[in-house]
């Protein structure tokens, strides 16, 4: 017959809540206490599932997790932080992929709520009106990562976006280039996209350099194909550029590509920076210079913000910005 947590209670001689602070909560409770009924649990061959688990805190110690675009290389490095940050408190992780699909996030949030997970994580996209309307309506914590809202009072955790942009420009500045172009994300994107032009133009600007949105600045997607394209568009209406400011990895990669194709050589013709540091921007020819972003420990911090929400313990700081880095490898020469 097979055990239940009232059969490892009485085994352990202690009471059911117990054994549910075992599982649930095992640094609350003393050690004799807690290896006494890891004993019990071992004897009767006792293996708690989600239900048991939540029985005394109605808690499933599952953590939601949405990612816009799964095939995107940003999301692994920063998917490994949540995952060690959700070992160590005893979480699982459901992964939900939205394909940047608003109808696909509903979706997900509705199996979510099915799934009584105890919180959420969502990464990268801007919270809309209607996606906190949504997120209200769930009544669980929720933290930001890789993203931020400034209208809405959400727990974050994100590098300062404009700061890196302008490091990243000044960067390619000090190393003597003057006609420095920028593949820029969605011009819709409030999050990311228009903050990195900003710090973008901000560096033209302190170092008294031109700063002409139309043709300096050419705006699309996120992916290489994205890069590839923007990179040729750049070319055609800034044609006597020496530098390129790509505001991701996988631009820039794109970028390098239709360079190389296009009888361009990097560096010694145009110079790319990246941002993001993603572990292809080492395995690429030439190496990519590029601005760090600390993935994984995004991920560790929401998720350790979002234990604490759990645990009605204090968040700290609403809006956490960790450091960038800036990262020189071969992609940018002196001009």
């Amino acid at each position: 017959m097979e055990s239940n947590i009232k059969d490892v209670a009485r085994l352990a001689n202690v009471s059911i809540s117990t054994v549910s602070r075992v599982m649930n909560m095992p640094e609350k409770v003393a050690i004799e206490t807690r290896v006494k009924v890891q004993e019990a649990m071992k004897e009767l061959n006792y293996t708690p599932n989600a239900l048991a688990r939540g029985l005394i805190y109605k808690r499933t110690k599952s953590l939601g997790v949405l990612i816009p675009d799964i095939s995107n290389m940003f999301y692994s490095e920063m998917l490994h932080g949540m995952e060690h940050a959700a070992q160590r408190h005893h979480y699982n992780l459901i992964l939900c992929n939205t394909d940047n699909n608003k109808a696909r996030m509903l979706e997900s949030l509705n199996m979510l709520k099915e799934k009584q997970i105890d919180g959420l994580v969502f990464t990268s996209e801007p919270v809309y009106p209607d996606y906190y309307e949504v997120f209200k309506k769930l009544q669980i914590p929720i933290v930001l990562a890789a993203t931020h809202s400034l209208e809405f009072d959400i727990p974050s955790v994100k590098v300062n976006d404009e700061q890196a942009s302008f490091d990243a420009a000044e960067c390619l500045i000090k190393h003597g280039h003057r006609r420095i172009g920028m593949i820029c994300g969605s011009i819709t994107d409030n999050v990311t996209a228009m903050p990195r032009l900003q710090g973008f133009l901000r560096a033209l600007r302190v170092h008294d350099l031109e700063t002409d949105v139309d043709s300096q600045v050419q705006f699309g997607g996120y992916k290489f194909e994205d890069g590839y394209e923007a990179m040729g568009q750049l070319l055609r209406k800034f044609p006597d550029i020496t530098a390129v400011f790509a505001s991701s990895d996988e631009r820039a990669l794109g970028a390098i590509s239709y360079l190389h194709e296009h009888g361009k050589s990097v560096p010694e013709d145009i110079s790319v920076i990246g941002f993001d540091n993603l572990r292809l921007a080492q395995m690429s020819i030439p190496k990519l210079t590029t601005v760090g972003q600390p993935l994984y420990q995004i991920g560790y911090l929401a998720v350790e913000k979002l234990d604490h929400l759990i645990q009605n313990e204090h968040v700290g700081e609403l809006r956490t910005y960790v450091r960038h880095e800036l990262v020189e490898r071969q992609s940018v020469a002196r001009r």
